[in-house]
């Protein structure tokens, strides 16, 4: 065959097979379109609109069960597109819902994946034509957990006032009976005292937890050395440290700065470091270790104490949750300790992270971001400053005198 020839005949079976090729593929489009507008037709009108705009997870299911189409945040319950809905809870409200009526349960689910957290729904099912049925869903868990944390708050609020108030009262009454007898008024008044205090420590921290709560900002912010604040929290608890048998130790990074209120960061700290102390052994360490990661100081709080379990480790940061009750009334606890570092540390623009073991002790590693160094002022600097802040004294004191002060400037 000449040449000739057979450059026609490669360029007829190309042809061929192009053609070939574009057919199969246009048949495939037809097809896709094809089944899309059939389940086009299967969906009523408007509801895939409405399921695309919805915050809350939903899923529209026809009569066989299969989820036909969804809002975007389904899928974390695991409820997706083409499959049957993964609950059997959900699955027999929206067969009970198929008669017409409107069903709601309050359900406990499973998240999708490979997650086992269960979550509490709100669930509601309603027929929407003769084949589908819409399913909402809402999640109620972080409700929950707000009830919860306020039947706790109002239940521990008024038994932790009400056991040292109802003490000072009979201290008191014990007192006026024995006035006449020198002896048990010595033995009743450092009683009547002790109660007094941890009646004052549990109104102040109370109040200090609800400030930090309401503020939406910090009032006074400025340069704050960490290690100011670590030598400041291991110094105001050398004497429980020493009381308690546990020797306190400071490492790490110096020389690191954060923004923001002295005062409240070194309460927070000294938190952490007096619920190490009061719940370790005798004998034992803690540590108060700062390290630089990045843009981020950590500030890491750890003993070698009781530990805390996973479940108590989900809720110790609530206000007055207590994971130990028995050593928390010896020791005075008032359950509002890590309530209040969550928020002082969230006020920072930080967070708090806990590692614990039953047994093996914890770490609560307080993360904030990194401030560069306060710059050096100059002589002339401080002058200024030292001149601007005796005006402002004298005017609180006397305006008349800013002329004259001025003057002798």
């Amino acid at each position: 065959m000449a040449p000739t020839q057979l450059a026609l005949l490669s360029l007829l079976l190309g042809v061929l097979i192009g053609t070939g090729v574009c057919v199969i593929v246009f048949v495939a489009i037809r097809a896709r379109e094809r089944a899309e507008r059939e389940r086009a037709g299967l969906v009523p009108a408007g509801i895939t609109q409405v399921l695309d705009a919805m915050d809350d997870p939903a899923a529209l299911v026809d009569a066989s069960g299969l989820v036909v189409a969804t809002s975007p945040t389904a899928a974390w319950l695991g409820i997706e597109p083409q499959a049957t809905l993964p609950q059997e809870g959900l699955r027999e409200l929206v067969r009970a819902a198929r008669s017409g009526s409107t069903e709601t349960e309050n359900l406990r689910l499973q998240r999708g994946g490979m997650s086992s957290e269960s979550r509490l729904v709100a669930a509601r099912a309603t027929r929407v034509s003769a084949r589908h049925t819409l399913l909402l869903l809402r999640d109620l868990t972080e409700q929950e957990r707000l009830e919860e944390m306020r039947h706790d708050f109002i239940a521990n609020t008024s038994h932790e006032l009400k056991t040292p108030v109802g003490a000072i009262m009979l201290l008191a009454e014990a007192i006026e009976m024995a006035a006449d007898d020198a002896a048990q008024v010595r033995a009743f008044t450092p009683r009547l005292s002790a109660e007094a205090e941890r009646l004052g420590t549990l109104t102040g921290r109370i109040m200090n937890l609800s400030r930090l709560q309401a503020a939406e900002e910090l009032t006074s912010v400025g340069h704050v050395a960490i290690d100011e604040v670590v030598t400041s929290a291991v110094e105001a608890h050398v004497v429980q440290a020493e009381s308690a048998g546990v020797e306190l130790t400071r490492g790490g990074d110096r020389g690191l700065y954060v923004r923001g209120d002295q005062q409240i960061l070194k309460e927070a700290i000294g938190n952490l470091v007096a619920n190490a102390i009061a719940y370790s052994p005798r004998g034992s360490h803690v540590g108060i270790g700062v390290h630089r990661s990045g843009d981020v100081v950590e500030i890491a709080v750890t003993d070698q104490g009781i530990g805390i379990t996973e479940a108590d480790q989900q809720r110790v940061f609530e206000r007055f949750y207590r994971a130990d009750q028995a050593r928390s009334r010896r020791t005075g606890g008032s359950g509002l300790g890590l309530s209040i570092v969550k928020h002082a540390v969230s006020r920072h623009g930080g967070e708090i992270k806990l590692w614990s073991q039953p047994h093996r002790g914890s770490t609560f590693t307080v993360r904030l971001p990194l401030s560069d160094p306060p710059a050096l002022e100059s002589p002339d600097a401080k002058a200024a400053k030292a001149r601007a802040d005796k005006l402002k004294k004298i005017k609180k004191q006397n305006p008349a005198e800013i002329p004259a002060a001025r003057a002798k400037k």
